[in-house]
């Protein structure tokens, strides 16, 4: 059952036909004919704009409220499948899916016809570009994180927000590229800027500067960034997440200890009237917001940031809230601003040892608070982000639309090449480029979830695509058996347990023929030890069956050498790419040679020292 509490603006859209527009006290929200739907309606996300609101459903699917402009009031279906995202922003909506695809509507989009869904992934001028990991919405813009880790925007760049001059592009509706090895995107539905993170942690921004929101300091007084600018004076700790404002910023940082439960806190910079500090002045840098209502063994679990509201939920489950209240949006139930933090008293919720699963969703002049069910990755989910991670693959398809899907070349020897009177590889290769992204990805999650390995025909492949049953229905069926609530499996190893995901080791011990791994004929799921790995060389096989890497700071000895190359001769894994034991000997090499290298400069000084000496 949903727990949807909302207050604030009820207009734009207005999602209760007999309330005021302004909602100053949470109410709760309900769905149309919800008890009839109450399985096909698990909330798994809202995201809401100015002039509509997404509610994002467990299943994939989606429905809209529209503003009052929009001939329709009622809700609306979303005729887009395997939804695992949605975000809005002022005057737009960005659709990702799990195949990788975006969809997205909006003046600065599609300006031709602003209601209708474009696929603006596939206008990405490069074609491995285009499977998209991660999306954000700004005020006007749109910013997509691909699977490659790089950065394009779309939209309005009126203030400098897709990092270019504002003055010689204007808007752009088709993605440009804006930042390389990007880990994570910042910005808000209500933001004309935005912060990316980087594969080193370090921070960048651009756009909106007027009342300092991106926390350059005091110094920078251009009211529009025009390039991405490494944000300097970050406070130390990790950066779990940033929201955007219209003029100001929130950062919530957590300590880099190494406690089971590390304190988190945040900082905020930009306009005093929603920064949390209640002074008269802008502030010009992340600095942190202290409050007795933070208290020590209290932790935050969620905040999210709205045009000026900000509400943050806790781990002993208060909900404090600061800034703009015109609306009622922090569901006091008046309309005063609150420029320091305060408790909210709200109605009694469903809460449960399950605190995670509260989440806080604030738009323009409202808020959302919902519960959502426990909510694990569905297999099909699993299953695409899995074959499509460019680092874990080593061979290509291309589709007849140009679209590159990246897999797994051993994975797919052991599936295919059961005959050797044919090249089942080259076959598929040529049934892919025939077929559509949708099609190609329903034989690769066939070809990885059968648990049964025997040939893969032309035929069964065109009996999956045909098929009227669901994909999803039917990997649960042959990959889950009956049994689809167990998701790992455990392998015993020398009186220690170990825990690892069902799906990597269907495929990777099957593959493999275990090295360590072999899949028991009875139903508990252990996966039980067949060789004699030292610990040393389990970590290390345990870290490249995940990533086909080896871990930067391990020490390889010539025993590890040793052990693995007889695991790798008995199992025949000597065709893997790449291969462990050429890794490891390279590693092994460059560890000594950087050896010798210590060891002569050691000799060096040692000679230097004694020459000194010899003088005196």
């Amino acid at each position: 059952m949903n727990e949807i509490l909302f207050f604030g603006q009820n207009s734009n859209p207005k999602l209760f036909k007999n309330e005021s527009d302004k909602i100053t006290k949470p109410i709760q929200f309900k769905f149309e004919n919800e008890n009839e739907n109450e399985n096909e309606k698990q909330i798994k996300q809202i995201s809401s704009g100015n002039y509509s609101t997404i509610f994002l459903f467990e299943n994939g699917k989606a429905v809209e409220y529209l503003n009052e402009n929009y001939s329709n009031q009622n809700p609306e279906n979303i005729q887009i499948e395997n939804i695992q995202k949605v975000t809005v922003g002022y005057r737009n909506e960005a659709i990702l899916t799990i195949e990788g695809n975006v969809f997205a509507k909006g003046i600065y989009i599609n300006p031709f016809n602003p209601k209708e869904f474009i696929n603006i992934s596939s206008l990405i001028e490069d074609i491995n570009d285009r499977i998209i990991e991660d999306i954000v919405s700004g005020f006007d813009s749109i910013y997509l994180l691909t699977s490659n880790h790089n950065v394009y925007g779309i939209g309005s760049n009126s203030y400098g927000q897709l990092g270019f001059d504002s003055e010689t592009l204007q808007k752009t509706e088709k993605p440009i590229l804006m930042m390389k090895n990007v880990s994570k995107i910042f910005s808000g539905n209500s933001s004309n800027h935005v912060f990316l993170l980087n594969s080193n942690q370090k921070l960048f921004g651009c756009g909106h500067n007027y009342y300092s929101q991106l926390g350059l300091g005091e110094s920078i007084e251009e009211e529009r960034i025009k390039k991405l600018t490494k944000i300097q004076n970050i406070p130390k700790g990790k950066i779990i997440d940033i929201q955007c404002g219209y003029s100001h910023s929130i950062m919530l940082i957590e300590d880099e200890n190494e406690n089971e439960n590390p304190k988190r806190k945040l900082y905020s910079c930009g306009n005093p009237g929603c920064n949390g500090f209640g002074k008269d002045e802008n502030t010009y840098e992340f600095t942190e917001i202290k409050s007795s209502l933070f208290e020590n063994d209290d932790n935050i679990i969620d905040f999210s940031v709205g045009c000026f509201q900000n509400l943050i939920l806790t781990s002993k489950r208060k909900i404090i809230g600061f800034g703009s209240n015109f609306s009622g949006e922090l569901g006091t139930g008046d309309t005063n601003t609150q420029p320091i933090p305060i408790q909210i008293e709200l109605p009694k919720l469903r809460f449960n040892e399950n605190i995670s699963n509260y989440h806080i969703s604030s738009a323009y002049y409202n808020s959302f608070l919902y519960y959502s069910s426990l909510s694990f990755s569905n297999l099909e989910e699993d299953l695409i982000k899995l074959f499509r991670r460019k680092e874990f693959c080593d061979i290509s398809f291309k589709t007849k639309n140009g679209e590159i899907i990246e897999a797994h070349k051993l994975i797919l020897k052991y599936r295919l090449n059961q005959n050797q009177n044919q090249n089942q590889i080259e076959k598929l290769q040529e049934i892919i480029s025939k077929k559509s992204i949708k099609e190609s990805n329903q034989i690769f999650e066939m070809i990885y979830s059968n648990r049964i390995i025997n040939p893969i025909l032309y035929s069964e492949i065109k009996e999956i695509i045909n098929s009227n049953e669901k994909i999803e229905e039917t990997m649960k069926r042959i990959y889950l058996n009956e049994n689809e609530n167990e998701k790992d499996f455990i392998i015993e190893r020398k009186e220690k347990q170990y825990k690892f995901p069902k799906l990597i080791l269907i495929m990777r011990s099957e593959l493999y023929r275990g090295m360590f791994l072999s899949v028991t004929e009875d139903k508990s799921n252990k996966v039980t030890d067949y060789s004699e790995l030292s610990n040393k060389s389990f970590q290390i096989f345990e870290y490249w069956i995940y990533s086909n890497q080896i871990k930067e700071d391990i020490q390889i000895t010539q025993e590890i050498i040793d052990e693995i190359q007889v695991g790798i001769d008995y199992f025949q894994l000597n065709q893997t790419n790449p291969n462990l034991f050429d890794l490891l000997i390279k590693k092994f090499n460059n560890q000594e040679l950087k050896k010798k290298e210590k060891d002569k400069k050691k000799r060096v000084t040692k000679k230097e020292k004694s020459d000194k000496c010899s003088i005196f």
